[in-house]
């Protein structure tokens, strides 16, 4: 995977984006729908979920943890972020052509009074998911495909060039389509702003195809990854938020 780079945080969009390019395995599924986030069928004595792991940040010392938990009968991941910024990846390779619908739910206790998707000190988020996509170079300038070059000569693969980044905002309208304030390869598409639907599940259905055609004006390569993640290390606040199965269909 690969996904958001900054003096200090490197820019999250970017350091994510450069951090996801290994190997994507990926694992049989029925033929209607890819699995893969299956929090649900997870033990809570395990404490992460399978084929996901830790992503975080040389120059960020706080990280969020994450880890999973019963919400009722049902097992979902708990985040906490305390002035800190870390997520959970799983590498996986989908045909967004074929699998256009991403399913996902999630629980948020609170937004963040500083957060704002426009500028780089409000770039937190009490919960967002994060999509990449493979590297194509025909999207890619001269002066680009050099940067590309050498960040697969040092990691041995070339980094996404594209990500779609779903996030619950503070203040910003829903359905907002705007480019992370650190790159304009990745877009934050706003699936939920405010507080209305605090302490409440919320379950998202979005068309990840046509999301991706509208935000960067061609059809999308395969994805190459999927990440959760909850940070507050701009705005030095605070947030709790849960995260539900997340499932790619036909």
């Amino acid at each position: 995977m690969g996904l958001k780079i900054k003096s200090e945080r490197a820019g999250m969009s970017g350091i994510i984006i450069f951090l996801l390019i290994f190997p994507f395995p990926a694992f049989p599924q029925p033929d209607s729908i890819i699995e893969v986030g299956k929090f649900s069928s997870e033990k809570v004595e395990n404490r992460l979920p399978s084929y996901w792991k830790p992503l975080t940040f040389k120059k960020i010392e706080r990280h969020t943890t994450y880890f999973l938990v019963k919400d009722g009968e049902t097992t979902v991941v708990k985040a906490i972020s305390e002035a800190s910024a870390s997520g959970l990846t799983r590498e996986i390779q989908i045909n967004p052509k074929t699998y256009p619908i991403i399913q996902w739910r999630w629980k948020v206790e609170n937004i963040l009074q500083k957060g704002d998707v426009h500028k780089k000190e409000g770039d937190d988020y009490p919960a967002r998911l994060y999509i990449t996509f493979q590297y194509d170079s025909s999207k890619l300038g001269f002066f680009e495909k050099a940067k590309y070059e050498a960040a697969r000569l040092l990691y041995g693969q070339y980094p996404p060039t594209a990500a779609i980044n779903y996030i619950w905002e503070s203040k910003t309208p829903v359905s907002t389509f705007i480019p992370n304030p650190y790159t304009n390869r990745v877009m934050m598409i706003v699936v939920e702003s405010g507080a209305t639907q605090l302490n409440q599940w919320v379950n998202y259905e979005r068309n990840l195809y046509e999301d991706f055609k509208k935000a960067f004006g061609y059809d999308p390569p395969l994805v190459s990854g999927v990440a959760i993640m909850s940070d507050t290390d701009n705005t030095g606040e605070f947030a709790i938020a849960y995260y539900g199965d997340i499932v790619f269909r036909r």
